[in-house]
């Protein structure tokens, strides 16, 4: 190989260590998400401990982590294609671990967000890197499960850190389990530092000798390079969409709960031994870690089934994901029975993230080899600065505009379901990317 750059002609390492490579991977962002969502579960208490609005838990849960998230990961990609990944992640992961503790010592909103801040500062430094390793170490014709497997760590993250937030904060309050969550990722720093590797080191050092290493792709070129493919920007803007909805609401799901179905929330977590809080945690996690991290999975099979027969077919998932979950959300939003709406949100998170493997391999197929970090921090900034920035934001904003005359508990409920319908806006975008897709594949 005569450029650290191009692909590698079969995947580097043994299958067993390629093994361990892509479960490291999963633990790495299931850790990520248990920081990141575990304040979803949380926001109801510290809303009253703290005196806040929904806007400020918007804010607090969505742009205060989104703005340094979104921004540090262009350069952190370009860095990415230049140093050590293994060594980037594991910083990474140290950073938004020590962050995550240190949410749990807010005395007020201010540092509360502050703290989020730094939350996003070290989460910026996981995927872009982690995307790129996996397409070096998967074979090309089963990048969609890998990456589906990789992104199952933001469900199982979410049902992780709900259940594990809720009965903490029962027990213990919500300082605790912010610290309590925190702690894990240290562990992994230390594991992603000794024991991932990354496959161009020796590559690089030996293009260094032979004088044919090229400086590392600019945001800027990579831009240039993407632009050319329409393909990849409307499937970022499907995803971004569907993070924008699927964000959105997860910061509310539980604060949705404990407003409109209080008695059943308590009689149901009465008749398994634990508070309210605790209850909502696991159920919520399970419904949407559990079934989120199923959707995925299958959305994975199917784009590795039908994706190489015509990779239209990726997009078409996309398509059916972007569809699919609006009847069983707008069932669980108005339904008067607890149980049949969490049944329905199971449902609802299994048909939604059914789009993630089909989607981001698609999205990542059609960049150069040398601009798949770029391509995904690309992706990222704009899908997190739209989702985690604005989505909890608007959902906040929206229910304090609406409960002045519906009430909280109906105010939230319409927010809510105003929110699905963003799912045609997503439909719409994948469609197009479907028009240019195989073209933009082979340039």
């Amino acid at each position: 190989m005569a450029s650290a750059a191009a692909e590698f002609d079969s995947p580097p390492g043994s299958p067993a260590y390629r093994r361990y490579v892509m479960g490291l991977l999963l633990a790495i962002y299931i850790v990520n998400f248990v920081d990141r969502q575990v304040v979803n579960i949380l926001a109801e208490p510290i809303k009253h401990d703290l005196g806040l609005a929904d806007w400020q838990l918007g804010l607090m849960g969505g742009l205060a982590f989104a703005v340094l998230y979104t921004i540090l990961g262009l350069p952190i990609a370009v860095l990415a294609e230049r140093k050590d990944r293994s060594v980037i992640i594991a910083i990474a992961i140290a950073i938004w671990s020590a962050c995550t503790a240190a949410c749990g010592l807010a005395q007020n909103f201010v540092q509360l967000v502050l703290a989020r801040v730094g939350v996003g500062i070290g989460e910026a430094g996981c995927t872009p890197p982690a995307h790129s390793l996996i397409i070096d170490y998967a074979e090309k014709q089963k990048r969609g499960s890998a990456l589906a497997l990789y992104g199952m760590g933001a469900p199982l993250g979410g049902l992780f850190g709900m259940a594990f937030g809720g009965i903490v904060a029962d027990a213990y309050g919500w300082r605790t389990a912010f610290f309590l969550a925190g702690v894990p990722g240290l562990l992994f720093a230390a594991l992603a530092f000794f024991t991932l590797k990354d496959p161009r080191t020796a590559e690089r050092l030996k293009a260094v000798r032979e004088n044919t290493v090229k400086k590392g792709v600019t945001i800027r070129e990579s831009i240039v390079a993407l632009a050319r493919r329409p393909s990849y920007y409307w499937a970022t803007a499907g995803i971004t969409i569907k993070a924008f909805i699927s964000v959105g609401y997860a910061l509310f799901m539980a604060s949705f709960f404990l407003r409109n179905h209080p008695e059943e929330v308590a009689q149901f977590a009465a008749a398994i031994g634990l508070e309210s809080m605790g209850f909502l945690g696991l159920t919520i996690g399970l419904m949407s870690g559990g079934f989120g991290a199923l959707g995925m999975w299958l959305g994975g099979q199917l784009s590795d089934r039908y994706g190489k027969r015509d990779v239209r077919n990726n997009m078409y998932i996309c398509i059916f994901a972007s569809l699919a979950f609006i009847p069983p959300f707008i069932f669980a939003m108005t339904t008067g029975s607890l149980a049949l709406a969490l049944i329905a949100m199971a449902f609802n998170s299994m048909l939604s993230n059914l789009h993630y493997g089909p989607g981001i391999s698609s999205m990542l197929s059609v960049a150069p080899p040398s601009m798949r970090a770029p391509a995904s921090a690309i992706q990222l900034f704009i899908a997190n600065l739209v989702s985690l920035g604005l989505g909890p934001l608007a959902v906040g904003l929206l229910s304090d505009m609406l409960a002045v005359n519906m009430g909280a508990a109906d105010g939230l409920r319409w927010a809510l379901i105003l929110m699905s319908a963003f799912g045609f806006v997503a439909a719409g975008a994948f469609w197009i990317a479907s028009r240019t897709l195989e073209r933009d594949m082979q340039h």
